[in-house]
């Protein structure tokens, strides 16, 4: 009899921790590639990241919630780590192995580093114009200019 069927059949002293953990561990089904499909298409922007905009929880998630703030980009986020099931799904979704995860206009972008290397190079503001996002980067202005 399998440990499964004892369970089932009320046989052996398995301690309910354990039995909950094992249904958990088997009954939880990864987001499909639809839902998380709908997931990044609910904005415009979207960060699949560790914690949230306000907590996140590594320096990665951090950079990129920085860089948001400083373009002034409204966005959604998702928290991989309140789901297990999400945090492997979104990897096997983009083929991406780590997290942070940014979609701009549904299409994958890149992780902390790409996005760190757009900012510094001009692409991520020319991206965000594409899908009709204007950095408030632009609205600053230089620090020596002339005000006359």
């Amino acid at each position: 009899m399998s440990f499964l069927a004892k369970i089932i059949a009320g046989k052996g002293n398995t301690p309910v921790r354990f039995i909950a953990n094992y249904a958990k561990f088997y009954c939880t089904a990864s987001p499909t590639k639809g839902q998380i499909d709908e997931m990044i298409k609910k904005n415009k922007v979207v960060v699949f990241m560790k914690g949230n905009p306000e907590a996140p929880r590594c320096g990665f998630s951090n950079a990129v919630v920085q860089l948001m703030r400083m373009h002034g980009v409204a966005y959604d986020s998702y928290d991989v780590l309140s789901d297990d099931s999400l945090r492997q799904g979104i990897k096997d979704f983009s083929n991406w192995p780590t997290i942070p995860q940014v979609f701009i206009n549904g299409e994958f972008v890149g992780g902390c580093d790409i996005m760190l290397q757009m900012h510094q190079n001009g692409e991520l503001i020319e991206e965000l114009k594409k899908v009709g996002i204007k950095s408030a980067l632009l609205e600053k202005k230089p620090e020596n200019e002339d005000t006359k």
